[in-house]
Parts: structure tokens; C-alpha cells; sequence
């Protein structure tokens, strides 16, 4: 069984290679088995997520922690994720991932899913948080009057993220679903639109685009 250096600035470990693994950088939370406030409940520490694989994931952190520390981490677009700290780094830890073989083999799907889609996770630029919805197919009508279905990647109360044959130039209007919408930027594999009226959060997470 191979083994692999992998250096992600301040992150260097050793990972196997045939475990799905990517270098991100995406919002987290976690809390610490040593560390808990005057209640005696676990502190919660903001964090970003640099890497990930069913087997581990780093991260960057000014948080001192000790190896053998056990982590509770929540990282956006994965879930929840528990282990104990491997390694500490210049800035950050290395968590390793205590899970079952089912678990670990949807871990591997939700880390194959945010590879394909990382590029979208731009969390700086967003005044929403975004989400993924169940049913993503939703019609789209074009400029010209055309409509084809496209593919909602994700979506918050003021945008989502397209996925369609055709890509509108920007500034285009569309009307995706039932939500006039305008195209604001382009991404590798879409586009991203910005809703003219805001969505209502509970319709967005119940019907998405197509309610």
C-alpha cells in the first residue's frame, strides 16, 4: 500500500493514496474534549476546513490542542465528523476520522461531490448561506425565449449556483423555475445567478426553484 506526501501550506501530512482526498478551504466549526466554558459545556471554535478525506482533515486554527485530543467538527457541506487529533501543526491540526466502514464510505461520496463542486464554495462573497436542495432539476427559461432544464447546485434566499447546456452571457435575465433571476458571474462548469425578488428561506429549503 502506497503512500503519498501531501502539502497544503502549512499542512503536511502523509495520506493513503487510494483514499479520496482534496485540499479546500471551507468554513468549520469544532470543539474540543479539553476545552469547555464555565458551564462545563464544550467551547465552539470557528475553523476552516484545508483537507479532507474519509480517513482525516485538517484544520486551520489559532486554537492550541494536544495529539490524542478528542474533536467533535462540523464542516460545511459534509456534516459532522469526530476523531482525535494526529498531528498539530503551524496553525492548525490534523484530525483523525473515527468512523465505521458505511460511514466512512459516505464521508468518501460527500468529499467526491465537494471536489466536483468546490469552485462554487466562495462563503466570502456571499451575504446568503447556501444550500443544497433535494430535487436540483429545475426548468429555465432564456432571453431568446428558449427553455431547457438546467441543474441547481445550490442555492440560497438570494442566488444559486447553474449548471446548464447553455451559459448566458452576464447580466442576462432568466427565469429559472418560478424565480426571475440575473446572471452574475461565471464559474468553471456554470453560472450563478442573483434572484430579482429574494426568496422566503422556508420556501427555498421546501420547494427550491421549482415551487
Amino acid at each position: 500500500m502506497s503512500l503519498e506526501r501531501v502539502n497544503s501550506g502549512d499542512v503536511i501530512f502523509v495520506e493513503r493514496q487510494e483514499d479520496v482526498r482534496i485540499i479546500v478551504s471551507i468554513p468549520a466549526q469544532f470543539s474540543s474534549s479539553e476545552r469547555r466554558d464555565a458551564r462545563g459545556e464544550r467551547r465552539l471554535f470557528a475553523c476552516r476546513a484545508v483537507y479532507l478525506s474519509p480517513g482525516r482533515v485538517a484544520l486551520a486554527s489559532t486554537v492550541t490542542v494536544k495529539v490524542g485530543e478528542r474533536i467533535i467538527a462540523h464542516v460545511d457541506r459534509i456534516g459532522q465528523v469526530t476523531g482525535v487529533v494526529a498531528r498539530v501543526l503551524e496553525g492548525g491540526f490534523v484530525v483523525r476520522i473515527a468512523a465505521n466502514p458505511d460511514e466512512r464510505n459516505r464521508l468518501s461520496s460527500k468529499i467526491g461531490w465537494l471536489e466536483k463542486h468546490k469552485n462554487l464554495d466562495v462563503p466570502e462573497r456571499r451575504a446568503d448561506k447556501r444550500m443544497i436542495v433535494s430535487n436540483p432539476h429545475s426548468p429555465m427559461v432564456l432571453p431568446d425565449g428558449s427553455s431547457e432544464t438546467c441543474v441547481v447546485l445550490n442555492i440560497s434566499n438570494s442566488g444559486a449556483a447553474i449548471s446548464s447546456e447553455t451559459v448566458p452571457y452576464i447580466g442576462a435575465i432568466l427565469l429559472v423555475g418560478k424565480a426571475v433571476s440575473c446572471v452574475v458571474r461565471h464559474f468553471d462548469g456554470g453560472f450563478a445567478v442573483q434572484f430579482v425578488k429574494r426568496k422566503n428561506r422556508n420556501n427555498v429549503q421546501a420547494k427550491a426553484m421549482c415551487g
